[in-house]
């Protein structure tokens, strides 16, 4: 995301922007009997949920349990008023809602709604509900905090969930950018690529932790809908149970980290798409050395120690749009582009 502006200082607080804001009214539906936040006692249920969902929206890839409990321990969440979860008269959970504020307040506010509905419950006006009041939440966490900063709640479907991105349309949201999954079989051949200059590509290590996440801020400052990592966000990415250090690859100039390629293994994932893969998760090159092969050379590190480890394919997710060409450099090291997703946006 681009740096501040003149104009960015001159812009109202956003509870002047946005007016007067009503508290979120609790979704309604007569086949749902509750409505209530969630707790960290719900993640074994949420986590049953996001499975059926997962398996129909997006079979390729499956939400870790773990990444649930998450969001309930984390500091910048708040599950009390952020959260809410719809169940049944036999108590059965059928519909969960989500509104997430991104941490990171330098230059822009991000919002982000991520609800769920079951899908033997679909078609029957729950989504809609759900969606509403994330988005009727989303705004009455923007005007609390009544800085003056750009601000967009973000809404993303896969290109074959249909309903959601009709429902999201409805709100008012607009397709921003659209994002490509690619897979790389890491039995054919890897390219050699050496780059320029004296930066050597090593494995990542938790010594570095500090100095990649300097490296991804200053990476991604201009890439679409990027805004800076905070250290605790950091902390449970890179601490957590899917990074693979052994796998993941930075490029050091003496103590400085200049580009990176991490990846996570989350086993669950190969059952559905029928083989054993790492993600590539983040992808990077600080803004003062790219054009100089360093993507790459972390890239097909990476892809070399995940065929050595006896994996079969890597994946990674990018934007088409990519400012630095990031898409068509992935195709010429082997990657296939195979699924599509979608951003929808609403600014303030």
């Amino acid at each position: 995301m681009t740096d501040a502006t003149a104009d960015d200082a001159a812009r109202p607080p956003l509870a002047e922007r946005l007016g007067r804001v009503a508290a979120p009214v609790l979704p309604a539906h007569p086949e749902v009997a509750e409505w209530r936040p969630s707790t960290i006692e719900d993640v074994d249920a949420l986590t049953e949920l996001f499975r059926a969902c997962d398996l129909v929206d997006h079979p390729t890839w499956t939400t870790p349990r773990e990444e649930i409990e998450e969001s309930f321990t984390v500091s910048w969440t708040d599950p009390a008023r952020n959260t809410l979860v719809g169940l049944d008269a036999a108590g059965r959970m059928v519909a969960s809602a989500a509104v997430m504020l991104h941490p990171s307040r330098d230059a822009h506010v991000h919002v982000y709604l991520s609800g769920r509905v079951h899908p033997e419950w679909r078609g029957r006006g729950i989504g809609r509900e759900v969606m509403r009041w994330e988005h009727e939440r989303a705004l009455e966490a923007l005007a609390e905090l009544d800085l003056a900063l750009p601000a967009a709640v973000f809404v993303y479907a896969e290109e074959g969930e249909v309903g959601a991105q009709r429902l999201a349309t409805r709100r008012g949201f607009a397709a921003e950018r659209w994002f490509t999954t690619m897979v790389r079989d890491l039995s054919l051949e890897i390219p050699e690529v050496e780059a320029s200059g004296h930066a050597v590509v090593r494995p990542y290590e938790r010594a570095l932790k500090e100095a990649t996440r300097v490296a991804r801020n200053d990476a991604f400052r201009d890439h679409w809908g990027s805004l800076a990592t905070p250290p605790e966000r950091w902390e449970t990415f890179v601490e957590g149970p899917f990074l693979r250090p052994d796998l993941s690859r930075v490029a050091l100039e003496d103590d400085r980290v200049v580009a990176f390629a991490l990846g996570s293994v989350n086993e669950e994932d190969w059952v559905t798409q029928g083989y054993s893969s790492v993600y590539i998760d983040l992808i990077g090159v600080t803004r003062d050395r790219r054009g100089r092969r360093l993507a790459p050379a972390v890239i097909v590190a990476l892809l070399r120690a995940a065929r050595d480890a006896g994996l079969e394919k890597a994946v990674l997710d990018v934007d088409t749009e990519s400012p630095t060409g990031a898409n068509n450099l992935y195709g010429r090291l082997g990657f296939v582009a195979t699924e599509r997703s979608v951003a929808f946006v609403r600014r303030y």
